[in-house]
């Protein structure tokens, strides 16, 4: 009896805030509100959004020529039935009625995913924007962020905390540029590329050996793995700084990047085949590494062993397995993937080397392997997520939305501490994730 007057008096706010759940559909039941009503008041009937879908080849009369594919929408109806349909996944939420708890989560992870088109018509109104360009800036910007969580998955995934990506990324950036800098006199212009290749293999050996220096101050020395990756971060902005105004003397010496590998047919496809097969090599090994490390930690013996290692070190000692060992070389794998990341910056992009280039992507990367929950599919989702909003942050300042460029820079951060928060979803570690293990 008691416990039903204590329910009765518990406040309707409080019980509507009872979970991460509740919260999420309480955002978009003011999302969808919000959205039903700008439709309203900032749009008439006849505004309409034009959303290009790319380009196609065709043939008239034997002349090969491109068509602009393009859908036209009416601005103000769309926003209105997006609106309701998230205003009624949030409203459902709120409620949560036990007898549609999974189907109300999915129709609440739809209802978020219908939160892109209408930010995207809203910004645009009557104007015109490339869906193609956007999807195909989005999987560019996500390919460091998916390589580094990728990094964070080995190393987290056998009980090591690894913040230092950011560092690894850094130095990897900056070497990998250094050594096609010092190299450039030995090969002819026409090697060029051989010359760029030769420049990711050093940027991912430097990854490699800044990983060992982790592993050594943390599994070695049972250093805190806090620490030691604060160490690495802070020493990669010094050296790399000090290598760029004492080597890299010549701002000229880049400017070449990595060449683009189109896969015919397939990047013919409309909308997705420009994004997906028209791209760099690192891009392509972003889905590379992803494949493997699943393959690798789900499929065979040595990600059972990692898997042990990172839970429950001390059985997995009882049964053989070396803890250290496996720490070790799972690190030093995870760095190598990191200076492939660090090597997407200098050498895929830019063609050059400036202080402190990565930016905080790392750290992001980390972000996105706990959105994902430890999880490739996952973490490559989440770095999906941050890339997007990156790409849509920079679509908004192309096409004159009225919000401050230091605004739309903020998104991919305030991204990151949402996902940090915790609000996407209770993401449990490795158990023994941090802890160094001693053989007794």
């Amino acid at each position: 009896m008691t416990t039903v007057t204590t329910q009765q008096s518990t406040p309707i706010w409080r019980r509507i805030i009872r979970s991460r759940r509740n919260i999420l559909a309480l955002v978009l039941l003011v999302l969808g509100l919000t959205i039903f009503s700008q439709a309203l008041s900032s749009f008439t009937p006849d505004i309409e959004t034009n959303l290009a879908l790319g380009t196609r080849n065709i043939v008239v009369d034997g002349v090969s020529s491109e068509e602009t594919l393009e859908v036209t929408i009416p601005t103000r109806l769309s926003l209105i039935v997006l609106g309701v349909a998230i205003t009624t996944v949030g409203a459902l939420g709120t409620i949560d009625p036990p007898q549609m708890k999974r189907a109300t989560y999915w129709l609440m992870v739809i209802g978020g995913m219908l939160i892109i088109p209408a930010v995207i018509i809203f910004a645009v109104g009557d104007g015109r924007t490339n869906i193609t360009t956007l999807l195909t800036e989005s999987l560019r910007l996500a390919t460091p962020i998916a390589i580094g969580a990728m990094a964070g998955i080995w190393c987290e995934r056998s009980g090591v905390v690894n913040i230092a990506i950011e560092g690894m990324m850094l130095f990897s950036a900056c070497f990998s540029f250094t050594a096609v800098f010092l190299l450039r006199a030995y090969f002819p212009p026409e090697q060029i590329n051989t010359l760029l290749f030769i420049g990711v293999g050093a940027g991912i050996l430097t990854g490699g050996i800044a990983a060992l220096l982790h592993a050594w101050l943390s599994i070695t020395f049972s250093t805190d793995q806090i620490v030691s990756g604060t160490v690495i971060n802070i020493l990669a902005i010094g050296v790399t700084s000090f290598v760029r105004k004492e080597v890299l003397l010549s701002s000229e010496a880049g400017l070449a990047t990595l060449p683009t590998i189109r896969i015919p047919l397939l990047a013919d496809i409309p909308v997705i085949g420009n994004a997906l097969f028209n791209q760099k090599p690192i891009f392509y090994l972003m889905f590379v590494v992803i494949v493997i490390t699943h393959i690798v930690l789900f499929q065979t013996k040595w990600g059972l062993r990692t898997r042990a290692v990172g839970e429950n070190p001390h059985a997995a000692d009882t049964l053989g397995i070396q803890v250290n060992r496996i720490r070790w070389i799972n690190v030093f794998i995870g760095g190598l993937i990191a200076g492939l990341a660090g090597a997407w910056f200098s050498l895929e992009v830019t063609g050059r080397f400036t202080d402190n280039m990565t930016n905080g992507t790392g750290f992001i990367a980390l972000a996105a392997m706990i959105f994902g929950k430890w999880m490739p599919a996952g973490a490559f989702g989440g770095a999906l997520l941050f890339g997007f909003a990156d790409a849509l942050g920079k679509r908004f300042q192309i096409v004159g939305v009225a919000i401050p460029q230091q605004f739309l820079q903020m998104v991919p951060y305030v991204l990151t501490m949402i996902v940090l928060a915790g609000l996407v979803g209770r993401a449990i570690p490795p158990k023994a994730i941090g802890k160094p293990y001693k053989k007794e």
